[in-house]
Protein backbone atom coordinates (compact mmCIF):
# COMPACT_ATOMS: atom_id res chain seq x y z
CA UNK A 1 0.00 0.00 0.00
CA UNK A 2 1.33 3.25 -1.31
CA UNK A 3 0.94 5.76 1.66
CA UNK A 4 -0.89 8.22 -0.20
CA UNK A 5 -4.46 9.59 0.18
CA UNK A 6 -6.96 8.87 -1.94
CA UNK A 7 -8.88 12.30 -1.84
CA UNK A 8 -6.26 14.78 -1.44
CA UNK A 9 -3.45 13.04 -2.68
CA UNK A 10 -1.24 13.79 0.27
CA UNK A 11 1.80 11.63 0.54
CA UNK A 12 5.38 11.20 2.47
CA UNK A 13 7.34 13.96 3.05
CA UNK A 14 11.09 14.40 3.92
CA UNK A 15 13.34 16.66 6.53
CA UNK A 16 15.31 16.84 9.44
CA UNK A 17 15.44 15.47 12.85
CA UNK A 18 17.31 18.25 14.67
CA UNK A 19 19.10 17.81 18.45
CA UNK A 20 20.07 19.80 20.79
CA UNK A 21 23.52 20.21 19.44
CA UNK A 22 22.19 21.01 15.89
CA UNK A 23 22.92 18.05 14.48
CA UNK A 24 20.72 17.02 11.25
CA UNK A 25 20.16 13.43 10.45
CA UNK A 26 16.98 12.91 7.76
CA UNK A 27 13.49 11.49 8.75
CA UNK A 28 9.83 11.20 7.02
CA UNK A 29 6.60 13.07 7.55
CA UNK A 30 3.82 10.34 7.39
CA UNK A 31 0.44 11.26 6.17
CA UNK A 32 -2.71 9.81 9.16
CA UNK A 33 -3.68 7.27 6.59
CA UNK A 34 -6.67 5.58 7.74
CA UNK A 35 -8.35 2.79 5.47
CA UNK A 36 -11.84 2.99 6.05
CA UNK A 37 -15.24 1.55 3.71
CA UNK A 38 -17.96 4.08 2.75
CA UNK A 39 -21.01 3.37 1.81
CA UNK A 40 -22.46 4.38 -1.44
CA UNK A 41 -26.32 4.75 -1.60
CA UNK A 42 -26.54 5.09 -5.03
CA UNK A 43 -24.65 1.71 -5.90
CA UNK A 44 -26.18 -0.15 -2.88
CA UNK A 45 -22.15 -1.19 -1.88
CA UNK A 46 -19.65 -0.21 0.06
CA UNK A 47 -15.95 1.35 -1.30
CA UNK A 48 -12.41 0.98 0.69
CA UNK A 49 -10.69 4.26 0.49
CA UNK A 50 -7.22 5.10 2.20
CA UNK A 51 -7.79 8.27 3.13
CA UNK A 52 -6.17 10.87 5.37
CA UNK A 53 -8.20 12.55 8.09
CA UNK A 54 -8.50 15.45 6.02
CA UNK A 55 -10.01 13.27 3.21
CA UNK A 56 -12.78 12.02 5.90
CA UNK A 57 -13.11 15.70 6.61
CA UNK A 58 -13.63 16.16 3.04
CA UNK A 59 -15.74 13.04 2.22
CA UNK A 60 -17.80 14.52 5.45
CA UNK A 61 -18.41 17.91 4.13
CA UNK A 62 -18.87 17.28 0.35
CA UNK A 63 -20.59 14.25 0.14
CA UNK A 64 -19.59 10.31 -1.01
CA UNK A 65 -21.09 10.77 -4.02
CA UNK A 66 -19.22 14.07 -5.29
CA UNK A 67 -15.68 12.97 -4.28
CA UNK A 68 -15.92 10.02 -5.77
CA UNK A 69 -17.64 11.62 -8.95
CA UNK A 70 -14.57 13.70 -8.93
CA UNK A 71 -11.95 11.10 -8.51
CA UNK A 72 -13.31 8.89 -11.59
CA UNK A 73 -13.21 12.45 -13.55
CA UNK A 74 -9.74 12.64 -12.63
CA UNK A 75 -9.09 8.60 -14.27
CA UNK A 76 -8.51 7.09 -10.98
CA UNK A 77 -10.08 3.33 -10.31
CA UNK A 78 -12.04 3.82 -7.59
Amino acid sequence: MSRVCQVTKKAVLSGNNVSHSNRKTRRRFLPNLQAHRFWIPSEKRFIRLVVSHKGMRTIDKLGIETVIAKLRSQGDKV
